[in-house]
């Protein structure tokens, strides 16, 4: 029996900051860093996230899991990270997404980087098969996606590689990657470990 991921237990793992013109677009260099000139414990105004509701021409409307409901307008220079960077085009309905931009007067967010359905989980590796990491994070079983030529692993620190076979069973793992919307599957992108 497959289990559906708690959306809210997903999206409150990952935390994101800026990209591109606010730092890097990788997922790996959008974890928690301090937002620009906003108090301690504050909301950032110009950060959101959620999940999409609707898009209406380049414009996204998402539901945020706070019960903020934000409007959000991608532009040719936004940056969007779906696994890898990608065009709007690929950004559907369902999706997950924390954006980060600048809040104009009207409310609207234009965005400056989205990073769609990307999850940051600490998990335990429960069974390795061809291409598939089965993993559990805080009793959620997690089905992990390797995707050859995308998927890499960073082993004590050191450079990305895509060599997977220092990967153990029994072993607790960072992984980053790309949620399935209203599954229990992910698509990794970045698997930290300790070998």
């Amino acid at each position: 029996m497959t289990t559906t991921l708690d959306r809210r237990q997903v999206l409150t793992a990952a935390a994101l900051t800026g990209a591109t013109a606010f730092g890097s677009l990788a997922p790996e260099d959008a974890l928690a860093a301090p937002a620009f000139d906003v108090a301690p414990g504050a909301p950032d105004p110009n950060f959101a996230e959620g999940r999409i509701k609707s898009i209406e021409g380049s414009k996204l409307f998402v539901s945020g899991s706070d019960g903020v409901f934000h409007r959000i307008q991608v532009t040719e220079g936004t940056s969007i990270w779906k696994l890898t960077p990608v065009d709007f085009s690929k950004v559907a309905l369902g999706d997950g997404l924390y954006a980060r931009g600048v809040r104009m007067p009207d409310g609207l967010l234009a965005a400056e980087s989205v990073w769609v359905n990307i999850v940051n989980l600490e998990v335990h590796i429960s069974s390795i098969s061809h291409n598939v990491l089965h993993m559990e994070h805080f009793g959620s079983k997690i089905v992990g996606h390797v995707r050859p030529g995308i998927t890499a692993s960073v082993y004590n620190g050191t450079p990305a590689v895509s060599d997977m076979s220092l990967l153990k069973v029994g072993k607790h793992v960072k992984v980053i990657g790309a949620w399935r919307p209203d599954t229990n599957e992910i698509d990794i992108a970045t698997v930290y470990a300790a070998v």
